[in-house]
């Protein structure tokens, strides 16, 4: 299978592609620009969605759900925001087809056009803040701290698997608060779980940090973000959190009344991940021969392959395989005993291999005979022969150190690919040469900034939150600067 891959140093685009679809993680489909996600994918997703979802609720946060369409006019209420998305919107205007009296199918009943046009659901913060309207009257209402599941539509023209597609999944919170600094304090909390998702579940390795004005959320005062790096040296925003100041609420006239009677706007927060970082993790970890999945999120942690000769004490092994799976799934191992008698146990080895099962167990009759199983762990490919009394405690702490070897491996490759330079001369050849994520000083005007994305197309990916403060001279301009910025090619 793994030569049906092409590599990553021939086209890494392809290979990225490659994967996405020999993995069985998704699919193009019928509808322009959009993906049908498989089965396996999907449960990749739900692995990670489940994850999120229980650190969501342990601060405190709940679920609901609100319309996919939004009104006109309420995109026209924050100015910022409708800017932002006007582009990118898909808009319906009919709620009836008919059959065409000519002949030619299906045509929309020019009688059936909507008094207001309807637009599907880019991101939700105009609806659910004219909800919260009829929600918060006073202190007491605050916080509201409410996250959806959802969809969203978003009309890109050139699209991704994964990475950037018209229709994906995400969830998306909105908070309400009483004050600047508490809303500030969600936004930043947020953001903190996000990153810890990404390094402890993912394996990926993230730089917490602050975008640009040029770079916001529309309608935000302030974005949140973490950045990870793709092996191909170009970076990935992974996750955003906002604080909305006081925007939304004042757009849709949101008040509460404070302990003092005095009517306030609340303050407001957004955030989200989406399917995106599906792409991220295919692109981080994943090689030639195949994806390489982190064991915490994994859909299939283990899988058992029985080697048979014929039909010779068939019925033994089977039973062994069984009774070790069961094993495993007791301790809590996502795994599979694979009998399937329509592939041989190659092909099955380059299947599970190709779809990035952390550890494969293979069990043939002189390992039955001698009661041990052979073990190869997906990562590095070792292999190692290991008695089968304990089994489940062996792999259970086999997957935690493949979870560790993968985020330092992702975090050495990182590290290695920090750059800090102080001319321009140097940052066009670690942008050509090298990639990764530069570190340089900019003078902290919007000109320069789309200056320089002009010249490289590397843009400012973030501040970083650790920023240390130190006087140097924009590698643009030479104005004066009190910080380095992070740059870097970027998804």
């Amino acid at each position: 299978m793994s030569k049906e891959i092409t590599s990553r140093a021939q086209d890494y685009s392809r290979w990225y592609n490659d994967l996405v679809i020999k993995g069985s993680l998704a699919d193009h489909s019928g509808v322009k620009g959009c993906m049908v996600i498989k089965p396996y994918g999907f449960a990749l997703w739900e692995n990670m969605r489940d994850q999120l979802d229980r650190m969501f609720k342990d601060t405190g946060h709940v679920n609901a759900y609100f319309p996919l369409f939004i009104p006109k006019s309420f995109l026209s209420k924050e100015a910022a925001h409708v800017e932002g998305f006007a582009k990118e919107c898909a808009v319906v205007t009919h709620y009836r087809l008919k059959n065409d009296p000519n002949g030619g199918g299906v045509i929309v009943d020019p009688e059936a056009k909507l008094e207001e046009e309807l637009i599907v659901r880019p991101t939700s913060e105009t609806i659910i803040w004219n909800t919260y309207k009829g929600w918060i009257r006073s202190y007491r209402d605050l916080p509201l701290l409410i996250n959806q599941w959802a969809n969203v539509v978003r009309w890109e023209m050139r699209t991704r698997l994964f990475l950037r597609t018209a229709e994906f999944l995400w969830q998306e919170g909105h908070t309400a608060h009483a004050t600047a600094d508490e809303a500030i304090a969600e936004a930043r909390q947020m953001l903190d779980i996000y990153a810890t998702f990404a390094e402890e579940y993912m394996a990926l390795p993230v730089i917490r940090g602050v975008k640009t004005e040029s770079e916001r959320f529309a309608g935000a005062v302030d974005t949140y973000c973490i950045e990870a790096l793709m092996q191909d040296g170009k970076a990935l925003q992974a996750g955003t959190s906002h604080f909305l100041g006081q925007n939304f609420a004042k757009a849709f006239d949101v008040k509460f009344s404070d302990k003092d009677n005095q009517l306030e706007y609340v303050w407001a927060t957004s955030w989200g991940v989406s399917t995106r970082l599906i792409g991220g993790l295919v692109m981080a970890h994943s090689d030639d021969d195949g994806l390489i999945l982190p064991p915490r999120i994994a859909p299939l942690q283990a899988v058992i392959v029985p080697i048979y000769k014929g039909e010779e004490r068939k019925d033994l092994l089977d039973a062994k395989g069984r009774e070790l799976a069961a094993q495993l799934k007791a301790a809590g191992i996502r795994v599979k005993f694979d009998d399937n008698d329509n592939a041989r146990p190659g092909w099955k080895f380059a299947e599970y291999e190709m779809k990035g099962v952390p550890v494969r167990i293979a069990m043939g009759l002189r390992d039955l005979d001698n009661q041990v199983v052979e073990i190869v762990r997906r990562d590095s490919k070792e292999k190692v022969s290991v008695p089968m009394e304990g089994l489940s405690g062996y792999v259970s702490a086999l997957l935690e150190s493949i979870q560790k070897a993968m985020f330092d491996k992702a975090l050495a490759y990182r590290d290695q690919h920090i750059t800090k330079v102080d001319t321009w001369e140097e940052f066009e050849k670690v942008l050509n040469e090298k990639g990764g994520f530069v570190l340089a000083h900019w003078d902290g005007t919007p000109a320069t900034e789309a200056a320089i994305k002009e010249k490289t197309q590397a843009t400012i990916r973030c501040i970083p939150l650790d920023n240390p403060a130190e006087e140097g001279k924009c590698i643009l301009t030479g104005a004066p600067s009190r910080q380095r910025v992070l740059f870097a090619m970027a998804y």
